[in-house]
């Protein structure tokens, strides 16, 4: 596979706030082409919330695309919070935002969490997409998050690990998200900002192949870690309120959407394991691992096979 390169930096042609009524007002914004093929971006963490270099991940003269910041997150109001911030609170959020755009069916586009996300929507209103991109998958179930939560990533990362743990005291560690929960919605601002930014940081020095600076300066931004540990933290402890292997259990509900899934053999952030259970009760799906990468994104390979991901589907959809 040859390097590609994102699409040209673009602006939004319209943006807002989307008020849920439940106590959480969305930022979303709309790029490329007004009468393009429909297209929302699902962003990663929870928490993680969008940015400009993620338009680019789209032809902007045949797509039309949506992205917004997750509740708590981002532009998204208020910041860092927890109540009424579900899974299913997400999945509502998405389709009041399809409805708003008057779009009939669109692809949905989602790496790590944002898989988790976009598998979920899709299971729940398969009649309105139209195709899939899927990378990094996550599933949130139980082995997932204990292999980088408790033991597993820890083994490859020992260094790292002993900054990951170090707010945390030791006869508290055999639970390692349940000690960070108290931290992180506990009363102490000093405690809870010391705890964010140690569990952000913890996944920005992790995510890529190499090092990568800027990754890690933005996990290390205060006000970004903070909205993104608690947020990811609170989804975690409760399971993502999904049962146990529920979206690879009902993938059979989106079997005929065509997908395109992108996997780094070399992530740890959430291992392969999880996209090869994907791809094995979901053989229908165009399966892509990528021998060079880890997590992240803007890893080349990774970006070279979800730009080729959204030319293909494109094609399809058009």
């Amino acid at each position: 596979m040859s390097q590609r390169f994102p699409y040209p930096p673009i602006a939004p042609y319209d943006h807002g706030w989307l008020d849920t009524g439940e106590g959480h007002r969305i930022y979303w914004e709309l790029c490329g082409n007004p009468d393009g093929i429909p297209v929302v971006f699902l962003h990663g963490g929870p928490g993680g919330g969008c940015s400009a270099f993620q338009r680019q991940m789209f032809d902007p003269d045949r797509y039309r695309i949506l992205l917004f910041d997750q509740r708590g997150c981002g532009r998204s109001t208020p910041h860092a919070a927890l109540a009424n911030n579900t899974t299913w609170h997400l999945v509502a959020d998405i389709e009041r935002l399809r409805v708003m755009t008057g779009a009939q069916k669109w692809m949905v586009f989602g790496g790590s969490w944002g898989s988790t996300l976009a598998l979920a929507y899709a299971q729940a209103h398969p009649d309105h997409v139209s195709a899939l991109v899927l990378r990094g998958i996550f599933t949130l179930r139980r082995a997932e998050l204990l292999w980088y939560y408790q033991d597993g990533a820890s083994w490859l990362f020992p260094d790292l690990w002993e900054q990951f743990v170090a707010p945390i005291a030791p006869d508290e560690r055999g639970d390692l998200m349940a000690a960070y929960h108290r931290r992180l919605t506990g009363p102490d601002p000093e405690v809870q900002m010391k705890a964010a930014v140690a569990w952000s940081v913890w996944e920005g020095r992790t995510i890529t192949l190499l090092p990568a600076s800027d990754t890690i300066i933005q996990h290390a931004d205060p006000r970004y870690a903070l909205a993104f540990s608690r947020i990811e933290n609170h989804y975690f402890i409760n399971a993502g309120w999904l049962d146990e292997g529920q979206l690879i259990r009902d993938v059979g509900r989106i079997r005929d959407i065509p997908a395109i899934i992108v996997q780094g053999r070399y992530d740890v952030t959430t291992p392969m394991r999880t996209a090869w259970d994907l791809h094995r009760a979901w053989p229908e799906a165009d399966f892509r691992i990528i021998d060079t990468a880890a997590h992240a994104m803007t890893e080349p390979g990774i970006l070279s096979a979800l730009l080729d991901a959204t030319d293909t589907m494109a094609g399809r959809l058009a």
